[in-house]
């Protein structure tokens, strides 16, 4: 089958593009905005690629265009193919069909750590000689790839609740129907498609209703938001985490040591290779997970000394004058204080935030009461304010005279570069391109 993809480079239908290459099927695709990690992953795989969504390209005649969620109508391509009545599919409804179909497939959902927790559980499956498929949102270190197909029957897949396509507007977890789902914590994001959480609450709970009886529920009991989801009715197994009754984890020995318990019981005490709290629960959770899988806690606690980490989360982007440089991928407020008290538990020296309101919730603006809280434990704060619809210098001045806002990309990084010294972290947050900021401040460092 020859499929083109419309939105090819997005994390989710750049995974699909490389789960239907390894099926054996030829692929193509287009998207406006082609940008690393996901660009150069399709290349090396030998995706062609197309700038733009000319209406041309339907002189491709694929079998099958899969359209990606972020092709509205008006997209002249969209347009072309209704026109034709040519066929098309949704990512998430061809993943569904072709691929996951017949598997145990493991979903990891929640507004935060997914990537992570995902990555966590598919190498814990890994390393117990599972085999698994999996597709996340991001670029676990130990497979350099968002996606793979095996042979195996398990199947871990980041499942989020973001809508599925043009033609279809439920959340795209919907179409994975897991026998195992983690729901790692429920918060408000995505404002440009629910009006509120009550409404992303009944998406989960549409989620809830797909899993079979002798399904598992992993849940988070610090998140009320699950709470009164599994409230409206809840038909498998469940078990869940943060609870005493249930998986609880806790500070060891030090900061890096971590205590694994279950149901008061200890299970083990080990070195986890990511910083914060919000990261011990993330292997917590796919500690659980995996158990469900047959992997024994044990086994996967003692496959966390192995993890090397996921692409953009704290992920260090390199060195100059003794300043170190991350990338992360962080664009909620809660995400964003969760990384940098991350980094402030694990680093000396000072944090300075650099900051891109990217995402569609942070450019309406939703958000922006709650950024000065978010950045609080940070020694200074760079925003780049480029598009935004919103004055970030009056949202962010309760953070004082450490925050400074710019709409000039150079003028950021000559700023940052100029303030930077010895043993400084600088941390760089955003969920897209940020046109290249790191390696322009890696530049810009090493010849100041």
């Amino acid at each position: 089958m020859h499929i083109h993809i419309l939105g090819i480079c997005g994390t989710f239908m750049g995974g699909v593009a490389l789960l239907a290459r390894a099926a054996g099927h030829t692929v193509t695709g287009c998207d406006a905005n082609v940008y690393p990690p996901m660009s150069t992953q399709l290349a090396g795989q030998g995706v062609t690629l197309t700038e733009g969504y000319d209406p041309a390209q339907t002189g491709l005649a694929p079998d099958m265009f899969v359209v990606g969620n972020a092709i509205s109508r008006g997209n002249p391509l969209l347009e072309a193919i209704l026109d034709q009545g040519l066929p098309y599919v949704s990512g998430p409804q061809w993943l569904s069909e072709q691929v996951l179909a017949g598997r145990w497939v493991l979903g990891v959902a929640g507004t935060h750590g997914k990537t992570t927790t995902g990555s966590l559980l598919a190498w814990m499956l890994e390393d117990a000689g599972l085999d698994p498929g999996f597709l996340i949102g991001g670029v676990p270190q130990n497979f350099g790839v968002s996606a793979r197909l095996t042979d195996s029957p398990f199947f871990v897949i980041e499942a989020d609740e973001y809508d599925t396509a043009f033609c279809d507007k439920r959340s795209k977890f919907i179409h994975y129907r897991p026998r195992t789902v983690v729901l790692n914590n429920l918060e408000f994001d995505h404002a440009d498609i629910f009006a509120d959480l009550a409404a992303i609450e009944t998406q989960f709970h549409h989620l809830v209703r797909t899993l079979p009886g002798n399904g598992r529920i992993i849940a988070n009991a610090a998140a009320p938001a699950l709470a009164r989801v599994i409230e409206r009715g809840c038909w498998s197994e469940l078990e869940w985490f943060n609870a005493a009754t249930g998986w609880t984890v806790a500070t060891g020995a030090n900061e890096k040591e971590t205590l694994f318990s279950l149901a008061g019981e200890t299970l083990g005490q080990v070195e986890l290779p990511l910083a914060g709290q919000h990261n011990r629960e993330n292997a917590l959770a796919a500690i659980a997970a995996a158990r469900h899988a047959g992997v024994t806690p044990a086994q996967s606690m003692a496959s966390l000394a192995s993890f090397k980490g996921v692409k953009r989360r704290l992920e260090v982007r390199g060195m100059a004058r003794d300043v170190t440089v991350y990338d992360d991928f962080a664009h909620h407020p809660t995400a964003i204080a969760l990384t940098v008290n991350g980094l402030r538990r694990i680093s000396r020296g000072r944090i300075l935030a650099v900051l891109e309101p990217r995402s569609n919730t942070m450019k309406l603006g939703i958000m922006k009461d709650r950024l000065p809280a978010s950045l609080a434990e940070a020694d200074r704060v760079y925003c780049y304010t480029h598009g935004l619809g919103w004055d970030a210098v009056a949202a962010l001045a309760p953070l004082g005279a450490k925050q400074s806002c710019h709409d000039d990309l150079d003028a950021l990084v000559s700023a940052v570069a100029t303030e930077a010294r010895a043993g400084d972290h600088v941390l760089v947050m955003s969920n897209g391109g940020f046109g290249d900021v790191h390696a322009k401040l890696l530049a810009a460092l090493a010849a100041g």
